[in-house]
Protein backbone atom coordinates (compact mmCIF):
# COMPACT_ATOMS: atom_id res chain seq x y z
CA UNK A 1 0.00 0.00 0.00
CA UNK A 2 1.56 3.43 -0.67
CA UNK A 3 2.33 5.68 2.13
CA UNK A 4 1.47 8.76 0.55
CA UNK A 5 -2.57 9.23 -0.31
CA UNK A 6 -3.99 11.12 -2.91
CA UNK A 7 -7.79 12.01 -3.09
CA UNK A 8 -9.83 10.99 -5.69
CA UNK A 9 -12.68 13.16 -6.76
CA UNK A 10 -14.65 10.36 -7.94
CA UNK A 11 -14.06 7.37 -6.16
CA UNK A 12 -17.39 5.67 -6.15
CA UNK A 13 -18.21 4.17 -8.80
CA UNK A 14 -16.62 6.90 -11.09
CA UNK A 15 -19.28 9.07 -10.37
CA UNK A 16 -19.41 12.22 -8.84
CA UNK A 17 -22.48 12.54 -7.82
CA UNK A 18 -22.78 9.25 -6.20
CA UNK A 19 -19.60 10.13 -4.40
CA UNK A 20 -20.51 13.41 -3.58
CA UNK A 21 -24.02 11.97 -2.33
CA UNK A 22 -21.46 9.86 0.01
CA UNK A 23 -19.47 12.68 1.08
CA UNK A 24 -22.69 14.60 2.11
CA UNK A 25 -23.21 11.76 4.79
CA UNK A 26 -21.38 13.71 7.55
CA UNK A 27 -23.09 16.61 6.97
CA UNK A 28 -26.48 14.55 6.68
CA UNK A 29 -25.88 13.46 10.33
CA UNK A 30 -25.10 16.69 11.74
CA UNK A 31 -28.61 17.82 10.54
CA UNK A 32 -30.55 15.11 11.24
CA UNK A 33 -28.88 14.58 14.61
CA UNK A 34 -29.61 18.07 15.60
CA UNK A 35 -32.25 19.24 13.79
CA UNK A 36 -34.89 15.99 13.95
CA UNK A 37 -33.21 13.74 17.17
CA UNK A 38 -32.48 16.76 18.87
CA UNK A 39 -29.19 15.64 20.01
CA UNK A 40 -26.93 17.09 22.14
CA UNK A 41 -24.56 19.42 20.17
CA UNK A 42 -21.49 17.22 21.13
CA UNK A 43 -22.88 13.84 20.75
CA UNK A 44 -24.10 15.09 17.12
CA UNK A 45 -20.68 15.86 16.29
CA UNK A 46 -18.93 13.34 17.60
CA UNK A 47 -21.47 11.03 15.61
CA UNK A 48 -20.68 13.08 12.81
CA UNK A 49 -16.78 12.82 12.78
CA UNK A 50 -17.01 8.85 13.11
CA UNK A 51 -19.32 8.63 9.69
CA UNK A 52 -16.52 10.88 8.30
CA UNK A 53 -13.60 9.02 9.26
CA UNK A 54 -15.82 5.61 7.69
CA UNK A 55 -16.50 7.98 4.56
CA UNK A 56 -12.84 9.01 4.36
CA UNK A 57 -11.96 5.11 5.15
CA UNK A 58 -13.88 3.01 2.81
CA UNK A 59 -15.81 4.53 -0.57
CA UNK A 60 -12.34 7.03 -0.13
CA UNK A 61 -9.74 5.11 0.39
CA UNK A 62 -7.98 7.13 3.11
CA UNK A 63 -5.50 4.80 4.77
CA UNK A 64 -7.22 4.69 8.63
CA UNK A 65 -4.13 6.00 10.25
CA UNK A 66 -4.01 8.86 8.65
CA UNK A 67 -8.10 9.47 8.28
CA UNK A 68 -7.33 9.40 12.87
CA UNK A 69 -4.57 11.86 12.38
CA UNK A 70 -6.43 14.21 10.21
CA UNK A 71 -8.98 14.37 13.30
CA UNK A 72 -6.39 15.03 16.00
CA UNK A 73 -5.17 17.98 13.82
CA UNK A 74 -8.33 19.64 13.59
CA UNK A 75 -9.43 19.13 16.97
CA UNK A 76 -6.23 20.57 18.05
CA UNK A 77 -7.12 23.53 16.29
CA UNK A 78 -10.50 23.38 17.05
CA UNK A 79 -9.61 23.92 20.81
CA UNK A 80 -6.46 26.46 20.02
CA UNK A 81 -6.79 28.98 18.18
CA UNK A 82 -10.67 28.69 17.81
CA UNK A 83 -12.12 28.10 21.23
CA UNK A 84 -9.29 29.69 23.04
CA UNK A 85 -10.81 33.00 21.67
CA UNK A 86 -14.19 32.53 23.03
CA UNK A 87 -12.61 31.12 26.26
CA UNK A 88 -10.30 34.83 26.32
CA UNK A 89 -13.50 36.47 25.88
CA UNK A 90 -15.42 34.63 28.15
CA UNK A 91 -12.84 35.51 31.31
CA UNK A 92 -12.49 38.73 30.07
CA UNK A 93 -16.10 39.43 30.14
CA UNK A 94 -16.44 37.02 34.12
CA UNK A 95 -13.68 39.88 35.18
CA UNK A 96 -16.00 42.77 34.29
CA UNK A 97 -18.74 40.72 36.29
CA UNK A 98 -16.93 40.20 39.56
CA UNK A 99 -15.97 43.87 39.50
CA UNK A 100 -19.12 44.96 39.41
CA UNK A 101 -18.77 46.93 36.20
CA UNK A 102 -20.56 44.94 34.17
CA UNK A 103 -24.00 46.36 36.08
CA UNK A 104 -22.25 50.37 34.91
CA UNK A 105 -21.92 48.75 31.38
CA UNK A 106 -25.84 47.50 31.36
CA UNK A 107 -27.04 50.91 32.84
CA UNK A 108 -24.79 52.31 29.78
CA UNK A 109 -26.80 50.90 27.29
CA UNK A 110 -30.07 51.49 29.12
CA UNK A 111 -28.87 55.20 28.68
CA UNK A 112 -29.18 54.44 25.01
CA UNK A 113 -32.41 53.30 25.24
CA UNK A 114 -34.65 50.90 27.67
CA UNK A 115 -36.55 49.06 25.20
CA UNK A 116 -35.75 45.84 24.81
CA UNK A 117 -36.07 45.80 21.02
CA UNK A 118 -33.52 48.61 20.01
CA UNK A 119 -31.11 47.03 22.92
CA UNK A 120 -31.13 43.99 20.79
CA UNK A 121 -30.09 46.24 18.07
CA UNK A 122 -27.54 47.85 20.04
CA UNK A 123 -25.93 45.41 21.72
CA UNK A 124 -26.60 41.61 19.51
CA UNK A 125 -25.94 43.50 16.04
CA UNK A 126 -24.02 46.95 17.01
CA UNK A 127 -22.06 45.68 19.94
CA UNK A 128 -21.44 42.32 18.50
CA UNK A 129 -20.33 43.38 15.00
CA UNK A 130 -17.46 45.19 17.00
CA UNK A 131 -17.00 42.10 18.89
CA UNK A 132 -16.74 40.52 15.72
CA UNK A 133 -14.39 43.09 14.12
CA UNK A 134 -11.83 42.42 16.59
CA UNK A 135 -12.18 38.63 17.79
CA UNK A 136 -14.60 36.81 15.67
CA UNK A 137 -14.81 32.78 16.33
CA UNK A 138 -18.19 32.88 18.69
CA UNK A 139 -16.50 35.66 21.08
CA UNK A 140 -19.55 37.57 19.77
CA UNK A 141 -21.93 34.93 20.42
CA UNK A 142 -20.63 34.28 23.85
CA UNK A 143 -20.57 37.71 25.76
CA UNK A 144 -23.93 39.77 23.77
CA UNK A 145 -25.52 36.24 24.84
CA UNK A 146 -24.75 36.92 28.33
CA UNK A 147 -25.51 40.61 28.04
CA UNK A 148 -29.04 39.75 26.59
CA UNK A 149 -29.58 37.51 29.68
CA UNK A 150 -28.68 39.82 31.84
CA UNK A 151 -31.50 42.96 30.46
CA UNK A 152 -34.08 40.43 30.79
CA UNK A 153 -34.24 38.19 27.51
CA UNK A 154 -35.35 34.20 27.38
CA UNK A 155 -32.84 31.79 27.12
CA UNK A 156 -33.65 30.76 23.61
CA UNK A 157 -34.86 34.12 22.55
CA UNK A 158 -31.45 35.58 23.24
CA UNK A 159 -29.19 32.71 21.44
CA UNK A 160 -31.39 33.32 18.47
CA UNK A 161 -31.16 37.03 18.25
CA UNK A 162 -27.16 36.71 19.18
CA UNK A 163 -26.93 33.75 15.91
CA UNK A 164 -29.05 36.15 14.18
CA UNK A 165 -27.34 39.17 14.71
CA UNK A 166 -23.93 37.31 14.23
CA UNK A 167 -24.50 37.72 10.13
CA UNK A 168 -23.25 40.96 8.31
CA UNK A 169 -20.06 41.62 10.20
CA UNK A 170 -18.59 38.07 9.89
CA UNK A 171 -17.01 38.04 6.49
CA UNK A 172 -15.03 41.02 7.65
CA UNK A 173 -14.50 39.51 11.41
CA UNK A 174 -11.58 39.13 13.20
CA UNK A 175 -9.59 41.96 11.17
CA UNK A 176 -10.42 40.95 7.94
CA UNK A 177 -9.35 37.16 8.59
CA UNK A 178 -11.48 35.16 6.11
CA UNK A 179 -11.18 37.42 3.37
CA UNK A 180 -7.39 37.54 3.93
CA UNK A 181 -7.36 33.96 3.95
CA UNK A 182 -9.11 33.82 0.47
CA UNK A 183 -6.89 36.34 -1.10
CA UNK A 184 -3.70 33.84 0.11
CA UNK A 185 -4.87 30.86 -0.88
CA UNK A 186 -6.24 32.44 -4.85
CA UNK A 187 -3.46 34.83 -5.04
CA UNK A 188 -6.78 37.78 -6.03
CA UNK A 189 -5.55 40.72 -3.83
CA UNK A 190 -7.50 40.80 -0.67
CA UNK A 191 -8.77 44.37 -0.82
CA UNK A 192 -10.19 43.75 -4.38
CA UNK A 193 -12.28 40.64 -2.65
CA UNK A 194 -13.07 42.61 -0.08
CA UNK A 195 -14.49 45.53 -2.13
CA UNK A 196 -16.59 42.39 -3.66
CA UNK A 197 -17.89 41.44 -0.55
CA UNK A 198 -18.51 44.63 0.57
CA UNK A 199 -21.32 45.13 -2.28
CA UNK A 200 -22.78 42.26 -1.22
CA UNK A 201 -23.23 41.71 2.60
CA UNK A 202 -24.50 44.86 3.21
CA UNK A 203 -27.54 44.04 1.72
CA UNK A 204 -27.53 41.73 5.23
CA UNK A 205 -26.61 44.30 7.03
CA UNK A 206 -29.79 46.39 5.97
CA UNK A 207 -32.10 43.85 6.92
CA UNK A 208 -30.86 42.37 9.85
CA UNK A 209 -31.84 44.50 12.36
CA UNK A 210 -35.50 44.74 11.07
CA UNK A 211 -35.20 40.42 11.36
CA UNK A 212 -33.97 41.01 14.84
CA UNK A 213 -36.24 43.58 15.86
CA UNK A 214 -38.84 40.98 14.38
CA UNK A 215 -37.57 37.62 16.29
CA UNK A 216 -37.99 40.01 19.73
CA UNK A 217 -41.25 41.09 19.63
CA UNK A 218 -43.40 40.25 16.23
CA UNK A 219 -44.91 42.39 13.78
CA UNK A 220 -45.83 44.75 16.53
CA UNK A 221 -41.94 45.68 17.15
CA UNK A 222 -41.33 46.10 13.57
CA UNK A 223 -44.03 48.58 13.43
CA UNK A 224 -43.34 50.38 16.51
CA UNK A 225 -38.93 50.32 16.47
CA UNK A 226 -38.85 50.25 12.42
CA UNK A 227 -37.25 53.56 12.27
CA UNK A 228 -34.33 52.78 14.72
CA UNK A 229 -33.93 49.31 12.77
CA UNK A 230 -33.78 51.10 9.13
CA UNK A 231 -31.51 53.82 10.38
CA UNK A 232 -29.17 51.28 12.17
CA UNK A 233 -28.88 48.96 8.94
CA UNK A 234 -28.90 51.61 6.61
CA UNK A 235 -25.78 53.23 8.55
CA UNK A 236 -24.15 49.91 8.81
CA UNK A 237 -24.42 49.09 5.52
CA UNK A 238 -23.44 52.20 3.61
CA UNK A 239 -20.42 52.31 5.79
CA UNK A 240 -19.27 48.76 5.29
CA UNK A 241 -19.56 49.39 1.85
CA UNK A 242 -17.49 52.69 1.93
CA UNK A 243 -15.16 50.95 4.18
CA UNK A 244 -14.77 47.94 2.03
CA UNK A 245 -14.33 49.88 -1.07
CA UNK A 246 -12.40 52.43 -0.18
CA UNK A 247 -10.25 52.05 3.02
CA UNK A 248 -9.30 48.32 4.36
CA UNK A 249 -10.70 45.00 4.89
CA UNK A 250 -9.18 45.04 8.29
CA UNK A 251 -11.24 48.03 9.84
CA UNK A 252 -14.07 47.58 7.55
CA UNK A 253 -16.76 46.10 10.48
CA UNK A 254 -15.01 48.87 13.19
CA UNK A 255 -16.06 51.21 11.21
CA UNK A 256 -19.76 50.03 10.51
CA UNK A 257 -20.22 48.92 13.83
CA UNK A 258 -19.18 52.63 15.32
CA UNK A 259 -21.23 54.25 12.40
CA UNK A 260 -24.73 52.40 12.93
CA UNK A 261 -24.00 52.65 16.83
CA UNK A 262 -23.86 56.30 16.65
CA UNK A 263 -26.25 56.71 14.06
CA UNK A 264 -28.79 54.91 17.07
CA UNK A 265 -27.57 57.06 19.23
CA UNK A 266 -28.04 60.57 17.64
CA UNK A 267 -31.66 58.86 16.02
CA UNK A 268 -32.71 58.26 19.80
CA UNK A 269 -32.33 61.50 21.52
CA UNK A 270 -34.80 62.83 19.21
CA UNK A 271 -37.08 59.63 18.65
CA UNK A 272 -38.18 57.24 20.92
CA UNK A 273 -40.29 53.99 20.34
CA UNK A 274 -43.34 53.53 21.57
CA UNK A 275 -45.12 49.67 23.16
CA UNK A 276 -41.82 49.20 25.08
CA UNK A 277 -43.94 48.17 28.57
CA UNK A 278 -45.45 45.64 26.36
CA UNK A 279 -42.22 44.49 24.81
CA UNK A 280 -40.70 44.15 28.67
CA UNK A 281 -44.12 42.50 29.99
CA UNK A 282 -43.94 39.88 27.53
CA UNK A 283 -40.34 38.88 27.57
CA UNK A 284 -40.67 39.07 31.11
CA UNK A 285 -43.79 36.74 30.91
CA UNK A 286 -41.46 34.49 28.76
CA UNK A 287 -38.53 34.55 30.62
CA UNK A 288 -40.53 33.27 33.55
CA UNK A 289 -42.34 30.30 32.09
CA UNK A 290 -38.54 29.15 29.96
CA UNK A 291 -36.71 29.32 33.57
CA UNK A 292 -39.80 27.32 35.10
CA UNK A 293 -39.55 24.53 32.96
CA UNK A 294 -37.12 21.82 33.25
CA UNK A 295 -34.69 20.48 30.94
CA UNK A 296 -34.49 16.90 29.34
CA UNK A 297 -31.17 16.41 31.70
CA UNK A 298 -33.60 16.91 34.37
CA UNK A 299 -31.93 20.56 35.00
CA UNK A 300 -33.89 24.00 34.88
CA UNK A 301 -33.73 25.41 31.62
CA UNK A 302 -32.16 28.53 32.73
CA UNK A 303 -29.28 26.48 34.12
CA UNK A 304 -27.47 23.49 32.47
CA UNK A 305 -26.59 20.57 34.02
CA UNK A 306 -23.11 20.86 35.89
CA UNK A 307 -21.74 24.07 33.71
CA UNK A 308 -22.45 26.60 36.54
CA UNK A 309 -24.50 28.44 34.05
CA UNK A 310 -25.90 30.78 36.72
CA UNK A 311 -22.61 32.11 37.71
CA UNK A 312 -21.98 33.49 33.89
CA UNK A 313 -25.32 35.35 34.74
CA UNK A 314 -24.20 37.79 36.89
CA UNK A 315 -25.62 37.10 39.79
CA UNK A 316 -29.30 36.41 38.53
CA UNK A 317 -30.11 39.46 36.49
CA UNK A 318 -34.01 37.94 36.37
CA UNK A 319 -34.11 39.56 39.72
CA UNK A 320 -32.92 43.23 39.10
CA UNK A 321 -36.19 45.36 38.34
CA UNK A 322 -36.43 48.03 35.60
CA UNK A 323 -36.69 50.55 38.22
CA UNK A 324 -33.31 49.61 39.63
CA UNK A 325 -32.07 49.54 36.64
CA UNK A 326 -32.87 52.93 35.95
CA UNK A 327 -31.90 54.55 39.18
CA UNK A 328 -28.25 52.99 38.36
CA UNK A 329 -28.47 54.75 35.19
CA UNK A 330 -29.40 58.03 36.54
CA UNK A 331 -26.11 57.06 38.94
CA UNK A 332 -23.63 56.64 36.43
CA UNK A 333 -21.03 59.45 35.95
CA UNK A 334 -18.86 59.98 32.79
CA UNK A 335 -15.88 58.26 34.91
CA UNK A 336 -17.96 55.26 35.45
CA UNK A 337 -19.42 54.85 32.16
CA UNK A 338 -15.42 55.14 31.09
CA UNK A 339 -14.46 52.42 33.16
CA UNK A 340 -17.75 50.00 32.41
CA UNK A 341 -16.06 50.21 28.54
CA UNK A 342 -12.64 49.96 29.67
CA UNK A 343 -12.22 46.54 29.00
CA UNK A 344 -13.73 46.77 25.08
CA UNK A 345 -11.34 49.94 24.53
CA UNK A 346 -8.53 48.10 25.32
CA UNK A 347 -9.04 45.51 23.00
CA UNK A 348 -9.75 47.44 20.37
CA UNK A 349 -6.23 49.45 21.22
CA UNK A 350 -4.84 45.83 21.24
CA UNK A 351 -6.07 44.02 18.43
CA UNK A 352 -5.41 47.26 16.29
CA UNK A 353 -1.94 47.42 17.45
CA UNK A 354 -1.45 43.58 16.60
CA UNK A 355 -3.18 44.27 13.78
CA UNK A 356 -2.15 47.42 11.69
CA UNK A 357 0.87 47.80 13.40
CA UNK A 358 3.13 46.42 10.90
CA UNK A 359 6.69 46.03 13.64
CA UNK A 360 4.12 44.20 15.89
CA UNK A 361 2.59 42.89 13.64
CA UNK A 362 5.98 41.10 12.58
CA UNK A 363 6.92 40.29 15.77
CA UNK A 364 4.03 38.57 16.95
CA UNK A 365 3.98 36.69 13.78
CA UNK A 366 7.77 35.85 14.39
CA UNK A 367 6.56 34.11 17.75
CA UNK A 368 4.26 31.75 15.74
CA UNK A 369 5.86 28.07 15.73
CA UNK A 370 4.44 25.99 12.15
CA UNK A 371 4.39 22.60 13.22
CA UNK A 372 4.48 19.78 11.01
CA UNK A 373 1.39 16.91 12.00
CA UNK A 374 3.55 13.71 12.98
CA UNK A 375 3.02 11.03 10.88
CA UNK A 376 0.20 13.02 8.64
CA UNK A 377 2.61 16.31 7.23
CA UNK A 378 3.90 14.87 3.67
CA UNK A 379 2.06 11.98 3.65
CA UNK A 380 -1.20 13.64 2.23
CA UNK A 381 -1.06 15.07 -1.32
CA UNK A 382 -4.15 17.72 -2.46
CA UNK A 383 -6.41 16.23 -5.25
CA UNK A 384 -3.74 18.33 -7.95
CA UNK A 385 -1.29 16.09 -6.38
CA UNK A 386 0.64 18.76 -4.72
CA UNK A 387 1.81 19.02 -0.83
CA UNK A 388 -1.40 19.55 1.05
CA UNK A 389 -0.48 22.84 3.44
CA UNK A 390 -3.29 22.25 5.75
CA UNK A 391 -0.95 18.73 7.42
CA UNK A 392 0.93 21.78 8.81
CA UNK A 393 -0.36 23.42 11.81
CA UNK A 394 1.13 27.23 13.26
CA UNK A 395 0.75 27.44 16.81
CA UNK A 396 0.02 30.69 17.66
CA UNK A 397 1.21 30.62 21.25
CA UNK A 398 1.28 34.61 21.77
CA UNK A 399 -0.15 36.35 18.60
CA UNK A 400 -3.46 34.62 18.70
CA UNK A 401 -6.32 37.05 19.65
CA UNK A 402 -7.49 34.36 22.07
CA UNK A 403 -3.99 35.02 23.89
CA UNK A 404 -4.62 38.30 23.27
CA UNK A 405 -7.61 38.44 25.39
CA UNK A 406 -6.31 36.85 28.00
CA UNK A 407 -3.64 39.43 28.75
CA UNK A 408 -6.45 41.94 28.49
CA UNK A 409 -8.03 39.97 31.50
CA UNK A 410 -5.30 40.46 33.35
CA UNK A 411 -4.82 44.21 32.87
CA UNK A 412 -8.69 44.77 33.38
CA UNK A 413 -7.96 42.96 36.49
CA UNK A 414 -5.53 44.84 37.98
CA UNK A 415 -7.23 48.37 36.81
CA UNK A 416 -10.64 46.88 38.45
CA UNK A 417 -8.66 45.72 41.54
CA UNK A 418 -9.92 42.10 40.66
CA UNK A 419 -7.53 39.81 43.41
CA UNK A 420 -4.60 37.26 40.90
CA UNK A 421 -6.60 34.73 43.26
CA UNK A 422 -9.89 35.33 41.92
CA UNK A 423 -8.92 35.56 38.30
CA UNK A 424 -7.46 32.18 38.33
CA UNK A 425 -10.94 31.29 39.76
CA UNK A 426 -12.93 32.90 36.75
CA UNK A 427 -10.31 31.49 34.66
CA UNK A 428 -10.83 27.80 35.77
CA UNK A 429 -14.33 28.12 36.16
CA UNK A 430 -14.98 29.20 32.93
CA UNK A 431 -13.11 26.10 31.31
CA UNK A 432 -15.57 23.81 33.39
CA UNK A 433 -18.03 25.89 32.08
CA UNK A 434 -16.82 25.44 28.59
CA UNK A 435 -15.79 21.85 28.98
CA UNK A 436 -19.02 20.97 26.24
CA UNK A 437 -18.16 23.44 24.02
CA UNK A 438 -14.81 22.27 23.86
CA UNK A 439 -15.04 18.79 23.08
CA UNK A 440 -18.00 19.94 20.49
CA UNK A 441 -15.85 22.26 19.00
CA UNK A 442 -13.18 20.03 18.89
CA UNK A 443 -15.22 17.20 17.68
CA UNK A 444 -16.49 19.57 14.45
CA UNK A 445 -13.47 20.75 13.38
CA UNK A 446 -11.81 17.09 13.24
CA UNK A 447 -14.92 16.48 10.88
CA UNK A 448 -13.79 19.55 8.75
CA UNK A 449 -10.28 17.86 8.63
CA UNK A 450 -10.93 14.20 7.57
CA UNK A 451 -13.41 15.90 5.40
CA UNK A 452 -10.99 18.41 3.85
CA UNK A 453 -7.59 16.22 3.58
CA UNK A 454 -9.47 12.80 2.08
CA UNK A 455 -11.30 14.73 -0.58
CA UNK A 456 -14.75 14.76 0.56
CA UNK A 457 -14.92 18.76 0.66
CA UNK A 458 -13.81 19.26 -3.23
CA UNK A 459 -15.96 16.11 -4.00
CA UNK A 460 -18.80 18.01 -3.01
CA UNK A 461 -17.40 21.32 -4.03
CA UNK A 462 -16.73 20.26 -7.73
CA UNK A 463 -19.90 18.41 -8.15
CA UNK A 464 -21.84 21.90 -7.48
CA UNK A 465 -19.05 23.45 -9.76
CA UNK A 466 -20.19 21.14 -13.06
CA UNK A 467 -23.55 23.52 -12.63
CA UNK A 468 -21.67 25.85 -15.51
CA UNK A 469 -22.97 29.46 -15.61
CA UNK A 470 -25.73 28.57 -12.99
CA UNK A 471 -22.97 27.69 -10.29
CA UNK A 472 -23.20 31.80 -9.90
CA UNK A 473 -26.49 31.21 -7.87
CA UNK A 474 -25.03 28.59 -6.49
CA UNK A 475 -21.61 29.80 -5.10
CA UNK A 476 -23.06 31.41 -2.01
CA UNK A 477 -24.10 27.76 -0.46
CA UNK A 478 -20.74 26.34 -0.30
CA UNK A 479 -19.39 29.28 1.48
CA UNK A 480 -22.53 28.33 3.63
CA UNK A 481 -22.11 24.74 3.99
CA UNK A 482 -18.03 25.03 5.29
CA UNK A 483 -19.01 27.48 7.56
CA UNK A 484 -22.31 25.83 9.21
CA UNK A 485 -19.48 22.48 9.27
CA UNK A 486 -16.75 24.66 10.59
CA UNK A 487 -18.25 27.51 12.79
CA UNK A 488 -15.86 29.50 10.67
CA UNK A 489 -16.03 31.92 7.23
CA UNK A 490 -12.18 31.74 7.25
CA UNK A 491 -12.49 27.74 7.31
CA UNK A 492 -15.34 28.05 4.79
CA UNK A 493 -12.85 30.00 2.74
CA UNK A 494 -9.49 27.83 3.22
CA UNK A 495 -12.28 24.65 2.01
CA UNK A 496 -13.75 26.58 -1.10
CA UNK A 497 -11.88 29.35 -1.98
CA UNK A 498 -9.85 28.02 -4.67
CA UNK A 499 -12.34 25.85 -6.27
CA UNK A 500 -14.61 28.67 -6.67
CA UNK A 501 -11.81 30.47 -8.31
CA UNK A 502 -11.41 27.86 -10.60
CA UNK A 503 -15.10 27.19 -11.28
CA UNK A 504 -15.47 30.84 -12.00
CA UNK A 505 -12.14 30.44 -15.17
CA UNK A 506 -13.82 27.26 -16.29
CA UNK A 507 -17.21 28.84 -16.77
CA UNK A 508 -16.41 32.41 -17.82
CA UNK A 509 -17.82 34.04 -14.50
CA UNK A 510 -15.45 36.67 -12.45
CA UNK A 511 -13.41 34.36 -10.17
CA UNK A 512 -13.45 37.11 -7.76
CA UNK A 513 -17.35 37.35 -7.68
CA UNK A 514 -17.04 34.04 -6.60
CA UNK A 515 -14.57 33.92 -4.35
CA UNK A 516 -16.85 36.92 -2.34
CA UNK A 517 -19.78 34.75 -3.01
CA UNK A 518 -18.60 32.05 -0.79
CA UNK A 519 -17.26 34.81 1.52
CA UNK A 520 -20.40 36.32 1.78
CA UNK A 521 -22.92 33.21 2.06
CA UNK A 522 -20.44 31.38 4.75
CA UNK A 523 -21.52 34.26 6.88
CA UNK A 524 -25.34 33.11 6.94
CA UNK A 525 -24.10 30.13 7.47
CA UNK A 526 -22.21 30.59 10.89
CA UNK A 527 -25.82 30.34 12.82
CA UNK A 528 -26.62 27.11 12.82
CA UNK A 529 -22.80 25.69 12.93
CA UNK A 530 -22.66 23.00 15.87
CA UNK A 531 -19.92 25.06 17.34
CA UNK A 532 -21.88 28.32 16.82
CA UNK A 533 -24.78 26.64 18.39
CA UNK A 534 -23.04 25.62 21.56
CA UNK A 535 -21.47 28.49 21.86
CA UNK A 536 -24.67 30.28 22.53
CA UNK A 537 -25.94 27.62 24.07
CA UNK A 538 -23.41 28.01 26.80
CA UNK A 539 -23.70 31.74 26.96
CA UNK A 540 -27.45 31.74 28.04
CA UNK A 541 -27.64 28.01 30.07
CA UNK A 542 -29.25 26.19 27.72
CA UNK A 543 -26.15 23.59 27.12
CA UNK A 544 -27.43 20.42 25.79
CA UNK A 545 -30.05 21.96 24.10
CA UNK A 546 -28.50 23.26 20.63
CA UNK A 547 -31.16 21.07 19.07
CA UNK A 548 -33.80 24.01 20.33
CA UNK A 549 -31.80 26.64 19.16
CA UNK A 550 -30.68 25.26 15.57
CA UNK A 551 -34.46 25.18 15.15
CA UNK A 552 -35.35 28.60 15.98
CA UNK A 553 -32.77 30.00 13.62
CA UNK A 554 -32.41 27.57 10.45
CA UNK A 555 -35.06 29.03 8.47
CA UNK A 556 -33.58 32.24 9.26
CA UNK A 557 -30.59 31.11 7.58
CA UNK A 558 -32.31 29.34 4.77
CA UNK A 559 -34.08 32.54 3.79
CA UNK A 560 -30.98 34.45 4.14
CA UNK A 561 -28.69 32.08 1.70
CA UNK A 562 -31.07 32.04 -0.73
CA UNK A 563 -30.98 36.04 -1.25
CA UNK A 564 -27.28 36.12 -1.36
CA UNK A 565 -28.05 33.30 -3.88
CA UNK A 566 -30.20 35.30 -6.06
CA UNK A 567 -28.21 39.13 -5.27
CA UNK A 568 -24.87 36.33 -6.23
CA UNK A 569 -26.29 35.07 -9.39
CA UNK A 570 -27.55 38.36 -10.77
CA UNK A 571 -24.71 39.98 -10.13
CA UNK A 572 -22.85 37.76 -12.55
CA UNK A 573 -25.51 39.20 -15.62
CA UNK A 574 -27.81 41.69 -14.86
CA UNK A 575 -26.49 43.38 -11.86
CA UNK A 576 -22.38 43.32 -12.32
CA UNK A 577 -23.15 47.54 -12.32
CA UNK A 578 -22.89 46.73 -8.67
CA UNK A 579 -19.50 45.52 -9.02
CA UNK A 580 -16.76 47.11 -8.33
Amino acid sequence: MPTVFRPDIDPVGNSLVLSSLVAMLPLLTIFVTLGALRWKAHWAGLAALAVAILVAVLPFGMPADLALLSATEGAVFGLFPIMWIVFGAIVLYQITVVSGRFEDLRASFHLISDDPRVQAIIIAFCFGGLLEALAGFGAPVAITGVMLMALGFAPLRAAAVVLLANTAPVAFGAVGTPIITAGRLTGIPYQEIGAYVGHQTPIIAFIVPLLLVFLVDGWRGVRQTWPVALVVGIAFAIAQWFAATYMTVELTDIVASLVGLAAAVILLRFWSPEGKDAAHESLAAEREKELATVGPDGSPVGGSAGTDADDAQAGDPAHTSRAELEERARSLTPGRIGMALLPYLLVIAVFAAAKLVTPITDWLAGTDRKIPWPGLDGEVLNHAGKPNSSTVYNFQWLSSPGTLLILCSLVVALIYKVSLGSWAKEFAGSAVKLRFAFLTVASVLALAYVMNLSGQTITIGTWIAGTGAAFAFLSPILGWLGTAVTGSDTSANALFATLQQTAGQQAGIDPTLLVAGNTSGGVVGKMISPQNLTIAATAVGLLGRESDIFRRVVLWSIGLVAVMCLLVGLQSTVLSWMLP
